[in-house]
């Protein structure tokens, strides 16, 4: 991730084309602030399994200790290498503990797109910091 975001202080009159460049970093198969966003999000709950060329991380299941009888997976797919907000989507199951077993329940309205806004809000400050120091 460092060699993706190092690639902003590039060539003194080219500075517009390399800041624009800054938008679609991808030395490791997707946009690089996207993916360390999405990987800071994902930091509260065990990764099933990340990839990075894929641009997949998948979620093991999580349960919060406050609410034992419930647990969720979520999945983060970061789609392009440009930081768009179509090029990320999260998808999240959620089971409840019902006589001693996981029963599929609906994910509460919301929580998809919020962490789908928590990953963007990330990548673009990310992004910003990343402009800031060149």
């Amino acid at each position: 991730m460092a060699a993706g975001l190092a690639l902003a202080g590039c060539g003194g009159k080219s500075k517009p084309q390399a800041v624009s460049a800054q938008s679609s970093v991808t030395t490791i198969g997707v946009n690089a602030y996207l993916w360390r966003a999405a990987l800071e999000t994902m930091q509260f709950m065990p990764l099933a399994q990340v990839d990075s060329s894929g641009g997949v991380i998948i979620g093991d299941w999580y349960q919060n200790p406050a609410v034992p009888n419930e647990r969720a997976k979520v999945t983060v797919a970061i789609l392009d290498g440009a930081l768009r907000a179509d090029a990320v989507q999260v998808s999240a199951q959620r089971e409840v503990l019902e006589n001693g077993r996981w029963v599929a329940a609906p994910v509460r309205a919301g929580t998809v797109q919020r962490l789908e806004e928590i990953i963007l809000e990330k990548a673009r400050a990310l992004r910003q910091a990343s402009l800031a120091r060149n």
